[in-house]
């Protein structure tokens, strides 16, 4: 049986899953959590082509800090012909995504799974 990741941060868990990079956030997304997150999050979506699924499933509360997490992350995966997938099924938090239209750009799966099976033309690319 694999052993778990240890968390780099209280808020983040970095794995691998079938050629993906999994970014498990966990707990309250708010301004100090980001700024724990964004160098670890900036050195994986740093290589060109990278594959990377950004999973809210352990997210109690999420603010404009998280979503800039998110938007962050998009573009710069994008830029570099990389992919972003995302799961999130907290009903507030799929609110804010659908209000603030990133819920298109990056369409929420309800389980990593979904996310990992999602074709690569719907991975949230323009």
């Amino acid at each position: 049986m694999p052993q778990e990741p240890a968390p780099l941060t209280r808020h983040l868990r970095i794995r691998r899953e079938r050629g993906h990079t999994v970014l498990e956030l966990r707990g309250e997304i708010d301004i100090a959590a980001a700024v724990q997150i964004v160098p670890y999050l900036d050195r994986v979506t740093a290589r060109p082509g990278a594959r990377v699924v950004i999973d809210l499933s352990g997210v109690e509360f999420f603010d404009c800090s998280g979503l800039r997490l998110l938007y962050r992350a998009r573009g710069r995966l994008l830029g570099q012909d990389g992919e972003l997938r995302l799961v999130c099924t907290h009903p507030l938090t799929l609110r804010i995504l659908k209000v603030t239209g990133l819920a298109r750009l990056l369409p929420p799966q309800p389980t990593l799974d979904a996310a990992l099976e999602q074709p690569e033309a719907t991975s949230g690319s323009l």
